[in-house]
């Protein structure tokens, strides 16, 4: 595979991060429009991988409430009053650039960048029973009973989780 980098998104990528999106998530689908509201509320949250063969993964990050993930694709209209955690919606990687170290290198710099910007943490819901994957990344599971209720349409292995910075 041709060398790949990070890079801020774009409106131009949208098609392609879709495409990723739907091979990486088949069972929790979202719409282009989903993502292009998540640009627009925090473009300095959207990456790409991008290569000389086009885009091979996504990372989309916005500020949000704790606990509180929105449902799947839905369009959230804003970032609500009191955003307190800095929300890790997706991290996707085409089939063909997984195990090539990609996810680490974005996930650090997320990180740093939300810390420069005052985030206490990041959170996510890991699907596809990838919490141990991101476990390796310093994030630790959450478990409430209103998080079992909010997390029922990411589907049954679904683990709400946070990073603190």
């Amino acid at each position: 595979m041709p060398e790949l980098i990070w890079r801020p998104m774009t409106e131009g990528d949208l098609d392609e991060v879709v495409a990723v999106a739907r091979v990486a998530f088949p069972n929790h689908p979202e719409d282009r429009a989903c993502f292009a509201e998540r640009l627009g509320l925090n473009p300095r949250g959207c990456f790409v991988l991008d290569g000389s063969e086009g885009v091979r993964g996504y990372l989309v990050a916005y500020p949000w409430r704790r606990e509180a993930p929105p449902a799947l694709n839905t369009l959230v209209g804003a970032v609500p009053d009191g955003a307190d955690v800095l929300y890790l919606h997706d991290l996707a990687l085409d089939p063909r650039a997984r195990g090539a170290g990609h996810a680490r290198p974005i996930i650090e710099r997320l990180a740093r960048q939300a810390a420069a910007e005052g985030w206490p943490a990041i959170a996510l819901v890991a699907v596809n029973d990838a919490a141990v994957f991101w476990q390796s990344l310093g994030f630790q599971p959450v478990e409430s009973p209103a998080l079992r209720t909010r997390l029922a349409s990411y589907g049954p292995d679904a683990r709400y989780m946070i990073r603190p910075l």
